[in-house]
Parts: C-alpha cells; structure tokens; sequence
C-alpha cells in the first residue's frame, strides 16, 4: 500500500461514540468556517477517554472566517494555532485551531518547527469532515508528516538501524525540540502502543521522503550515507527555535486559553510526574505565573 492509503485507512478507523460526538460541537462553533476535525494524542493511543484530556485539531478554511476581524484571528494568523478548551457530555478536550493552508504547511517538510509534522507522524483520525474536499486535503496533509519526520531525523541516525528504533530515536529528537514536560522513554512508550503500525508505515514512509534504503528483517539500512554536522546544526536551530515557539505560544495563550495554567499544571503533573500546585497570583496573572514555574521545572528536570 501506498502512504496515503495507509493513512486513509488509519484516518477511516473507528472512535467512541463520543469522540465524534465531541468533534461535531467542536465544529458547530464555526459554521461554514470547520474543515475538518482530527483525534490524536495519549487518548487514541491509550484508548481511554476517562479523567483525560481529549486532543483535537479543528481545521478552518481562513481564520477570518472562523473569528472574524478580531484579536483572534491575528494571533491565529500571526503564531497558530489558537488553542481552546471544550466541555461535552461529561467529557474534556481542548483543541487547536489551524486554517487547511497552514495545516498542510506545518504538517510538512516545509517548516522547520516540529510541533505538528511530528505529532501527525503518529496515528490520528479524522472525525468529522464538512464534505469531500475537505477530507481529501486533510488526508493529504496528515500523508506529509511522517515524510517530514524520517527526513528531518535521517542525518541524526545509523546508517543502519532497527526499525522500531529508528521512529522512537526521531520522536526523541522533537520532543528535544519544544519545552516539552515528558518522562524520559516516552518517545519509546509512543512506538511501544503500536509498533505493527510504525512497521507497515516504514517502507512508504521513506519512499515518501526520498530516503533510499533497503530492509534486511527488522533492520533498515540505508544507501546514502548522512550529513550529520548539517544535521547536528539543524537541530540545534530547531530546539533554539522550538523552545522560544513554546514560549512565545505560551505567552499568546494567556490571551486566549481559559484556565490555561491550571491546564499547564495539570499536563506537567500527569507526564512528568510533578507535583505543581498553582498559587492564586498566577491564576490572577497566567503569564507570569507560567514564566516563575519554568526555572524550577527545568531545574528539576520536569520539562527539558
């Protein structure tokens, strides 16, 4: 099978009830401005909705559309996405806001940022579409991902390489990328919840990206050998890029995420095992009050 009729396939495959329930009253908030709404993250792997978190993705045709002329829409255009939280039959989400172009852009090599292509790398589906063309352009984007992935991480690795080892060591390399609040073994944790589907995506996957290899077993071997000085400094552009993306991005959601440091805390605790109580002062001021957490968490080691 071809990458994109994987990912068709895997995009296609059925959620809770409601999962979609949740992606319909997502989309309903913007009328004619929804695309698309895709599932992913800890909750599609786990497949455990109880006292979580929900991950979602709404795509909007332009964020004038879905805002207006507002604050809103600038920041979105300015720094995407816009991150809400969402509330639905007893069930919590929150879900981020990018228009189809920019969705196909940082889904894709085409950006340097890690933050979607690695995240769209892993298994995701598409819940809830407007109509035809929408689910060909999203499926067409969530195709780019893993490509973007294996082609960013292909300077930092062996020329050979196990193939479980090979997706695990580049989703280790983008969560180096963001201030990200991880267990160490949690890119291993992602490839250890389904590691048959990283296999069938393999093959296509480097086709996709250009990477010419062979696979003797479980073990890739590739024909080119790697740059990796070139690699080593493109990484360290996307780690000093990414970690100021996060900062800056957390900085926009004092604006715009409600309760935004409480889901801050609450995110820390459950990945890094941290015991973070927030203080009424930086509910008062969320900005502030996430910038005073970050040397203490970094010290600590609960975000790297």
């Amino acid at each position: 099978m071809t990458l994109e009729q994987l990912v068709t396939a895997e995009l296609a495959e059925p959620v809770d009830s409601r999962v979609s329930a949740m992606a319909a009253a997502i989309a309903s908030k913007y009328g004619a401005a929804a695309r698309s709404v895709l599932f992913y993250g800890s909750c599609l792997r786990e497949a455990n909705l109880e006292g979580l978190m929900l991950d979602f993705y709404l795509i909007v045709s332009d964020y004038r559309a879905a805002f207006g002329k507002g604050w809103l829409a600038f920041a979105n255009r300015l720094l995407p996405p816009n991150v809400f939280p969402c509330e639905h039959d007893g069930l919590v989400a929150k879900y981020a806001v990018l228009s189809e172009a920019d969705f196909a852009r940082l889904a894709s090599a085409a950006t340097r940022n890690v933050s979607v292509w690695a995240r769209f790398a892993q298994p995701s589906r598409l819940v809830w579409t407007a109509d035809d063309t929408a689910q060909a352009r999203a499926i067409a984007s969530v195709a780019s991902a893993a490509p973007a992935l294996l082609a960013a991480a292909r300077p930092m690795l062996p020329d050979g390489i196990m193939v479980d080892q090979l997706w695990e060591e580049a989703f280790r390399l983008t969560y180096g990328a963001e201030l990200r609040a991880e267990r160490k073994g949690r890119a291993g944790s992602v490839i250890a919840a389904d590691p048959a589907r990283y296999r069938r995506f393999t093959v296509p996957a480097l086709a996709a990206a250009g990477l010419d290899a062979s696979i003797d077993g479980s073990r890739i071997l590739f024909t080119q050998p790697a740059d990796r000085r070139s690699g080593e400094a493109a990484w360290r552009r996307r780690r000093r890029e990414g970690k100021a993306l996060t900062l800056a991005r957390l900085a926009k959601a004092s604006t715009t995420y409600a309760g935004g440091i409480d889901y801050l805390a609450w995110k820390i605790n459950r990945h890094a095992g941290a015991a973070i109580k927030i203080k009424p002062w930086q509910r008062r001021w969320p900005l502030l009050g996430a910038i005073s957490l970050l040397p203490r968490l970094i010290v600590r080691g609960a975000i790297r």
